[in-house]
């Protein structure tokens, strides 16, 4: 009986793959078709036109005055002309084309669910009886005033926590209020705010080996995020403390720094630095990026990970496990948390052909991407600028980045609407392999990884 079924299962999967690599040929073919020769070209058009947006943008970020206008109007009026065009070539061909393509992606995303690989990938919880004395240390400035608006205070304190408010008017040392908590018999730590504030947080919990709470009040949450919680209601979060599991995950330091998310050096961590980053994000970086991306300002940056070296890039980001860039559906969320490794991205673009590169290259020269349990980044002066969590440090070099495996327990709600949809990444090799398969040969082989690193 249990032959047949996993006979069965396998015999889905392959006509699943068949079915993914027939629609993704049909979703190419159809337009094709339609025009002939004319779909011909505009597919030419499109390529050189991504080229064009992609130079257009570099020329925007690197140069001043009335040529960095007329390039933003042309990475904007590039793209644009293209959909038009599009639109009008193919009629109704276009959405069908696009309705194949989405049939593609459902189907190669079923016929590859449930391979060891994809199954290992979940954080493993396991339940906790709740916390006796938890203390949370709420930002009511973080947000947009979040935990006002969804009264957080009075709902933590009624589910037993005691609180502390952070006063906007002055500063304050989260990490020694964590301390001072412990030292008086807190058993759970929380934060509701930034990225920046859990991590000092976090680092305190993990030195005492007790949960910490990620409360989601922050305005972009991408720890919350990658643990799966519900960003649009963070009072949601709130529900560990009554019902909730644990799970072990890893914390980034640089330095003696920690790091829930990224370490940033390079061209937008000197951004970052200016006072007036902080009321005109987008006016302080087109002033600054010309001289950072040309190198005319800022330290010149070398990146040694293992054997691996990348001398001279523009900018380093180092993350607390690698962030997903095999599939546009999960691209700049980390899949995991627990692999024990942190991620490196690295750019280094010196033109306009560089730029494009970077779109129409699937390996291009310019990008950088691996693993590693640790990461040196080194410059030519004593000391650099780094965005640690989104906040502004000076760090003296070589900046020695690492990973601490599994040293932060996080409290978790045991129903979290914020969960996304685990799904393994599309490899269209492997769907070939699948859909040529007979019985159980269909089978997808445990312990393989697909994962690589790189440094170009």
């Amino acid at each position: 009986m249990a032959k047949d079924l996993s006979r069965r299962a396998y015999r889905t999967q392959r006509w699943a793959a068949r079915t993914a690599l027939a629609a993704a040929a049909l979703a190419v073919v159809v337009p094709l078709a339609y025009d002939g020769i004319g779909g011909v070209l505009l597919l030419v058009a499109a390529a050189a036109g991504l080229a064009v947006t992609a130079a257009a943008v570099w020329w925007t970020l690197t140069l001043r005055g009335p040529v960095r206008a007329a390039a933003a109007v042309l990475a904007v009026a590039v793209p644009a002309v293209l959909v038009v065009l599009f639109a009008a070539t193919f009629f109704w061909a276009l959405p069908l084309s696009l309705a194949l393509w989405a049939v593609a992606v459902w189907a190669g995303r079923y016929a590859l669910r449930g391979t060891g690989d994809h199954r290992s990938r979940v954080m493993r919880e396991r339940r906790t009886p709740p916390p006796r004395r938890p203390f949370l240390i709420m930002n009511p400035r973080s947000g947009g005033g979040k935990v006002t608006r969804f009264d957080l205070k009075d709902k933590a304190e009624r589910l037993g926590a005691r609180v502390v408010l952070l006063d906007p008017e002055s500063p304050h040392d989260v990490a020694a209020l964590a301390r001072d908590a412990v030292a008086y018999g807190a058993d759970l730590l929380g934060v509701a705010g930034g990225d920046g504030t859990q991590a000092l947080v976090a680092a305190v919990a993990a030195e005492h080996d007790i949960p910490f709470l990620v409360i989601s009040a922050g305005t972009r949450n991408h720890f919350a995020m990658d643990l799966g919680l519900d960003r649009a209601d963070p009072a949601t979060c709130l529900d560990a403390l009554t019902d909730g599991v644990e799970v072990r995950v890893d914390l980034g330091f640089a330095g003696r720094h920690p790091f829930v998310n990224n370490a940033s050096f390079g061209a937008y961590a000197a951004v970052v630095q200016s006072p007036a980053y902080r009321e005109d994000k987008i006016g302080t970086s087109l002033d600054l990026l010309p001289d950072l991306l040309t190198r005319q300002q800022g330290p010149r940056l070398t990146a040694r990970a293992g054997v691996s070296t990348l001398t001279d890039p523009q900018a380093v980001l180092v993350s607390n496990n690698p962030y997903r860039t095999d599939d546009p559906f999960g691209f700049g969320r980390r899949e995991r948390l627990d692999s024990a490794a942190l991620g490196v991205l690295g750019v280094r673009v010196d033109s306009a052909a560089e730029a494009a590169a970077l779109l129409l290259d699937p390996e291009p020269d310019g990008l950088t991407i691996l693993t590693a349990p640790e990461v040196v980044i080194d410059a030519d002066r004593a000391e650099i600028e780094v965005g640690l969590d989104g906040e502004a440090l000076v760090l003296p070099t070589p900046v020695h980045c690492r990973i601490a495996p599994g040293a932060l327990r996080v409290r978790l709600p045991r129903k979290r609407p914020g969960v996304p949809k685990r799904q393994p990444p599309l490899n269209w090799r492997r769907l070939r392999k699948l859909a040529a398969t007979v019985g159980r040969t269909a089978a997808p082989r445990r312990g393989h990884g697909h994962g690589h690193s790189s440094m170009r």
